[in-house]
Formats: C-alpha cells, sequence, structure tokens
C-alpha cells in the first residue's frame, strides 16, 4: 500500500483537476478555496458567463498583440480562476481561509512552475480576507504565500527611491 498523500497536494491535485476547465489558449488555472478543511468553492479561468470563450473563437487579443505574460490583463477575455472562486464564496466563508491554485501549459499539460496571481486578483484575494495562497510548482512542490506579505509589500505604490 502506498503512502497517503499530504494535505496540500491533495488539494492542489483537485485545483489542477478544476484547471481542466479553463477556456484560455495561453494559460489554464484552476483554484480552490479551502476552510476548515472543506472546500469552500472552485474557479478556472474562462470568459464571463454567456460569452465566448477564447478556445471557442481560437482567438487571443493579448497573443495576437504579442502582450508579454503578466501584462495588460485588461485585454484579456477571461475571468481569472481565483476571481470565479472567490465570486462563488460568501465573504463569511473566505476569511481566514486558504487559495490553492495550479496552473498548466495547454499547448504541453506540463505544469508551469512559478506562477503566482496578477495584481488585480492579489486585490480580491486580500479583500475576500484569505490567509494563504499555495501554488503548485510540480506534482509534489510548491510554494507558499502569506496574503499578509501582499499586504506589506503593496505592489500598487511606485518603487521608493
Amino acid at each position: 500500500m502506498g503512502r497517503r498523500i499530504d494535505k496540500e497536494n491533495y488539494y492542489l491535485d483537485i485545483a489542477q483537476t478544476v484547471a481542466e476547465r479553463a477556456t484560455c489558449l495561453r494559460r489554464h488555472y484552476g483554484a480552490i478555496i479551502v476552510k476548515s478543511d472543506e472546500i469552500i468553492s472552485t474557479g478556472y479561468n474562462g470568459a464571463p458567463r454567456g460569452r465566448k470563450n477564447c478556445v471557442d473563437l481560437n482567438y487571443c487579443t493579448r497573443e495576437a498583440l504579442n502582450i508579454p505574460s503578466g501584462e495588460r490583463y485588461e485585454l484579456c477575455r477571461s475571468v481569472h480562476a481565483e476571481a470565479n472562486a472567490i465570486i462563488s464564496a460568501a465573504r463569511s466563508e473566505t476569511l481566514g481561509a486558504t487559495l490553492y491554485m495550479a496552473c498548466v501549459d495547454p499547448g504541453t499539460g506540463a505544469l508551469i512552475p512559478g506562477s503566482t496571481s496578477c495584481s488585480m486578483c492579489r486585490r480580491l484575494i486580500i479583500n475576500a480576507g484569505i490567509d494563504r495562497v499555495v501554488i503548485r510548482n510540480t506534482q509534489t512542490d510548491y510554494s507558499v504565500v502569506h496574503v499578509e506579505d501582499w499586504i506589506r509589500e503593496d505592489d500598487s505604490l511606485p518603487e521608493q527611491k
């Protein structure tokens, strides 16, 4: 009988499975919010309800304009995975919770290590009262972000000289 999977990788496996529903041509993200060892909500990146997805259109505006990863998200058709998970939960359920996230390359199916939330999603995570974000890097390794660090290291302020 094999060794039992640790809890962090158990939830990351679920987030990675959620990513299989993503409809973005560039990246497939999956996120789940967990509190008190109970899954509160899930989310993946895709167009808002009722709108056509990039995979259906076979077109990505950011890709067509050669916009580098991490820039100009306002041009993206998708609602991000973290945002969709937060939208599907009540704030009372997200206070003190953990968000688990996995990112997969849709072309290769390989995990994309070093992925993180964009600045817009970080703001949502902070306001939702989520304490930690656990991000999958490999099938067994992950990074843990304490949301209080995002609050303290405010990326919306100009750099101090």
